[in-house]
């Protein structure tokens, strides 16, 4: 058993089916998507801000025309006109220094939330946040998904001692498949205890019994699937810690002609020598270790993906 703990940050688990682009984006807006969850909706798209620019420009070459033929009426000394067409020349250019305008900014964001409102409804059962789940549904799901963590991030895979291309379709798919029965479960569950908190007769509980029998057993073998990629994830650590201590001791042991040499230029006890010879040894020991720890893994991820 792997020392994972839950309790990490929420996140959001897609169908691996899904498109990479899709995904991407329901996994960088789980904030939104929890919006959504709740029955929220983004604003209308509003009017083509293209068309109040151009609204805008005309607006403001009439009022310059108008300013312009004013000039002109005052010079013929039609005062009464003059007056009039500068009053309507002034009244369009307070329009357009008035009229609001749509920050670049808000709009782009405006368009995220309709994109991502449209993907949620579009994808709806294809992927599982936090919200989709019970207190106990989410510890599960947190140990899984700090197991996937631990599995594809160490080194030994990066370095592909393990089946990293496997892992990297298998993986996901386990921790999809134990998100998704995992909602599943939470939404019956809590359709359960809703009727039971009604009160019960005898008729009923006798139904009701064998149905909450059902969601244990459900629970218990997602459970079992949490725990076999737990297993996974300890015998990966044990061979990433080989790993990084058979690492260790070739450094040492590439140094150890420059240890003797000190200690023959020094005059020091030549005991030392010998304990120094050690390493190489001991590196022996820790390559046995990694292959044992590699193979134990390699084990551990047949007997998941079977």
């Amino acid at each position: 058993m792997t020392d994972i703990l839950p309790g990490r940050p929420a996140k959001v688990v897609v169908d691996p089916a899904l498109s990479r682009e899709v995904a991407d984006l329901l996994r960088a807006n789980h904030a939104l998507l929890a919006r959504v969850h709740q029955g929220w909706r983004p604003p209308p798209k509003g009017p083509d801000p293209t068309l109040g620019l151009a609204v805008s420009v005309g607006t403001g070459v009439v009022a310059a025309v108008l300013a312009l033929y004013g000039l002109a009426l005052f010079a013929a000394e039609r005062y009464t006109s003059f007056a009039m067409t500068m009053t309507g020349a002034a009244v369009l250019t307070v329009a357009v220094l008035l009229r609001p305008r749509t920050d670049a900014g808000i709009e782009r964001r405006r368009a995220l939330e309709r994109e991502v409102h449209q993907h949620a409804r579009g994808h709806e059962g294809r992927y599982v946040l936090d919200e989709h789940l019970d207190e106990p549904a989410r510890a599960l799901l947190a140990r899984a998904g700090a197991a996937v963590e631990q599995i594809t991030a160490s080194r030994i895979n990066a370095e592909g001692l393990l089946d990293d291309v496997r892992n990297a379709v298998m993986l996901p798919a386990q921790e999809w498949e134990i998100a998704r029965l995992l909602a599943k479960l939470s939404a019956l569950r809590a359709e359960h205890q809703e009727v039971i908190a009604e009160g019960v007769t005898p008729e009923v509980a006798a139904v009701a019994g064998p149905l909450a029998e059902a969601l244990d057993s459900s629970e218990a073998a997602v459970l079992a699937r949490v725990e076999a990629l737990e297993r996974y994830a300890g015998h990966v650590a044990d061979a990433e810690r080989a790993y990084r201590a058979r690492r260790q001791i070739e450094r040492l042991s590439a140094r150890l002609p420059r240890y003797e040499e000190l200690l023959v230029e020094s005059g020091a006890d030549g005991a030392a020598v010998p304990e120094l010879d050690g390493l190489s040894e001991e590196a022996g020991r820790l390559e046995q270790a990694l292959r044992d720890s590699v193979s134990s893994a390699h084990e551990a991820f047949r007997h998941l993906g079977g």
